[in-house]
């Protein structure tokens, strides 16, 4: 699986623990693949670990994903966070769900960083049949400081 972008290999792992379990999640699963090579392929998020009710990812900070001022923008942030709740809900969806929306999200900016990549852990706060919400901390990845605090919620 080397051989992929890192946001693909992500999503292929996705995919590959998801293709048994029905053939709904399954399509939601492929069609995430395909989208791997957009946005958060050519942000550089990378999906770190899929656990029950979690999941993690960073993102190596590049030029591309800084303002004007030279600070994190913050639309890099959201866009990390978004992806990992995102991914986390295609892994978790119900039994006959086939996709998901996101109805609302919320950022709390706190820090930056100039350099060296960020983190995100996302975890599931409700996991219900039409609705999920999941929250989001996104972090320096070298330091563990907070730069973020991040909820949405997806219709399912």
């Amino acid at each position: 699986m080397s051989t992929y972008p890192p946001a693909t290999v992500a999503v292929i792992f996705i995919a590959e623990r998801t293709l048994a379990d029905d053939a709904g999640y399954a399509t939601a699963a492929n069609a995430m693949v395909e989208l791997a090579s957009a946005q958060p392929g050519y942000l550089g998020i990378e999906i770190t670990t899929l656990a029950a009710n979690s999941l993690t990812s960073r993102m190596p900070v590049r030029k591309l994903h800084f303002a004007p001022n030279d600070f994190l923008h913050a639309a890099s942030v959201v866009a990390l966070a978004d992806t990992t709740c995102g991914y986390a809900t295609v892994a978790h969806l119900p039994e006959g769900a086939q996709s998901f929306t996101t109805i609302e999200l919320k950022s709390n900016h706190l820090g930056t960083v100039k350099e060296g990549s960020i983190a995100c852990v996302a975890s599931a706060q409700h996991l219900g049949r039409n609705t999920q919400v999941w929250d989001a901390t996104v972090t320096d990845e070298a330091t563990g400081r907070k730069i973020a605090l991040f909820r949405c919620t997806q219709m399912i």
